[in-house]
């Protein structure tokens, strides 16, 4: 659990050193243009899947998930060196927003991804929330030291400094890769070794498993919620705060309120919430506060009302919604956890993104204010609570299940071979 924890705070403490400098690249390409930046990052998203499924299908985990952390690293090192000087240049800035919008959701899923293998579902319950902590812990020291430092080291000094903590992510990696190399068990022994398979199974996966489709409609109503939120934060900001070292600040004194927020609520409720309520309850009460946040938003429109919005929406799923919707994978077997699950988490959620942004362009190009969009935000938030609770109670079904049955002598297959994907 300390190994995860560790992991968790530097690769997310890289990932949020550096996302205030991606927020500020947004302000300056502009809504709309930005809009179409989406359609890019999303179209990368999708490439990306084969080409990772092909990895896992060919690579032991103890090779490719440290190596991963490598290559952040050093793109984040060579995107520096490119924004080097006081001028933005825009190619590698817009090369920079994609690439880390791609590879935040990549990397947290496959951290997720490893983390069901390693804890069974018992441990998910009592631990991950304290685990999701680490993530939040570095998520606010991150941008914290980024803001003290950027007006001495700018911002390709930013992106250096994120690249030294996914190198530290590495160790962290290592050890866990250790810990579940000398587990007792026989079976688990043996698990590290390419998984094999198709590259495109998990679009047939999800395909296939009304459950795992379930998931994926439930990332599209998180996808969709934040991508209206987010479009109004930006030009809200816009028109606030002129400055770009100002802009930077206010994003980066959000992630640190957010943050705050998350680390407690981590500690001290999630893993409570989910023992004594049950996964359903992380999924479904945010989505119904959601539906009265954007009710309020509508009805008043100001920049304060937007910022407590914005503010608690982060925080809640960051503590609440993410454990809850990684626990929803735990069931199922290990193809699913890896292929299918990153095939939602990284170019489903993208997509979204896209789509979401255009709908927001097309209501804002039509000359509806932000009240037109914090209505159609309560609408998409009451359909994301009933989708959670309905995935809820399947995620119990599937648990008593398992519960009733004999332990599989192999992770993700009963013990007459059948496979449990769901």
């Amino acid at each position: 659990m300390a190994a995860a924890f560790l992991l968790f705070f530097f690769m997310w403490a890289g990932y949020f050193s550096v996302r205030p400098v991606r927020e500020t690249i947004g302000t300056i390409i502009g809504r709309d243009k930005l809009a179409d930046i989406w359609i890019v990052t999303s179209i990368v998203s999708v490439l990306i899947i084969p080409l990772y499924g092909a990895v896992v299908a060919r690579f032991r985990r103890s090779v490719f998930l440290p190596w991963m952390y490598g290559l952040v690293a050093l793109v984040l090192v060579i995107t520096g060196l490119a924004l080097h000087g006081e001028e933005i240049n825009m190619t590698a800035g817009k090369f920079f927003y994609v690439f880390i919008s791609v590879v935040n959701l990549f990397l947290i899923s496959v951290f997720w991804s490893f983390l069901l293998e390693l804890f069974d579902r018992g441990q998910t319950k009592r631990l991950f929330g304290v685990i999701a902590a680490g993530g939040s812990a570095g998520a606010l020291v991150g941008p914290f030291i980024s803001d003290i430092a950027v007006p001495y080291i700018g911002n390709s000094g930013v992106l250096f400094f994120g690249a030294t903590l996914f190198v530290a992510a590495i160790f962290c990696q290592r050890v866990l890769l250790g810990v579940w190399s000398t587990r007792t068990d026989v079976s688990n022994k043996a698990e590290d070794r390419p998984i094999g398979g198709n590259p495109f199974a998990g679009a047939l996966i999800i395909l296939r498993s009304p459950y795992v489709l379930g998931i994926a409609l439930f990332v599209v109503g998180i996808s969709c919620v934040n991508t209206l939120l987010y479009f109004e934060q930006l030009r809200m900001v816009e028109e606030h705060f002129p400055g770009l070292e100002n802009r930077t600040q206010i994003f980066a004194r959000f992630d640190w309120i957010v943050q705050a927020l998350t680390v407690l609520s981590q500690i001290f409720l999630t893993g409570r919430i989910a023992q004594k309520f049950g996964v359903k309850a992380l999924i479904t009460f945010v989505p119904l506060i959601m539906v009265f946040a954007f009710a309020g938003l509508a009805m008043s429109g100001a920049f304060a009302v937007l910022t407590m919005v914005v503010i608690g929406r982060r925080a809640m799923e960051y503590a609440f919604v993410r454990p809850g919707r990684e626990m929803l994978w735990s069931p199922l077997d290990k193809e699913t956890k890896y292929k299918a699950k990153n095939t939602v988490d990284v170019p489903v959620y993208r997509l979204s993104d896209a789509m979401s942004a255009q709908l927001n362009n097309w209501v804002a190009g039509a000359g509806f204010g932000i009240a037109a969009v914090a209505w159609l935000g309560a609408g998409v938030a009451a359909l994301w609570g009933v989708l959670g609770y309905l995935l809820g109670r399947s995620f119990e079904n599937k648990e008593k299940l398992q519960g009733e049955s004999p332990a599989p002598a192999v992770p993700g297959h009963s013990p007459e071979g059948r496979r449990v994907a769901g």
